[in-house]
């Protein structure tokens, strides 16, 4: 039986890079760094961010971006304030879709390794409600 999420782990080129992305954009809170060790296939650093057990490897970034993404739950108020702390690393937004009025906002961003998130402040409820009412 399935108990909920484990962890997701993302390769990237740059942990050091990538760590910052993650505790300034996300808030995330670094709970392991394998230095030099690599008891998985390279070195790796885990952090939780809000609960969720992330973990980023060191390897070779994926070749294109795409629109598979992770999404992570912001208040609908914080969302000028995590676009700012986005646009200060340099991360690239991505255009977001065209949405029903109600269903949230999201920011869609891309890390240095052409992985897409997307912080999203609304709920699968609201979602669901406003689709059902078209």
């Amino acid at each position: 039986m399935v108990q909920g999420l484990s962890h997701i782990t993302f390769v990237v080129r740059d942990l050091d890079k990538m760590e910052e992305m993650l505790t300034q954009v996300l808030d995330a809170n670094k709970i392991y760094d394998s230095g030099d060790k690599t008891f998985s296939l390279s070195r790796e650093r885990f952090f939780d961010i809000a609960g969720t057990w992330v973990a980023i490897m060191e390897g070779e970034p994926l070749p294109t971006k795409t629109y598979n993404h992770v999404a992570f739950k912001i208040l609908p108020a914080e969302y000028r304030d995590r676009l700012r702390r986005i646009n200060a690393l340099g991360l690239k937004v991505r255009e977001g879709r065209t949405r029903v009025e109600g269903e949230g906002q999201s920011i869609y961003f891309y890390d240095y390794d052409n992985h897409m998130f997307e912080l999203h402040g609304g709920t699968l409820e609201q979602r669901l409600e406003r689709y059902l009412a078209y």
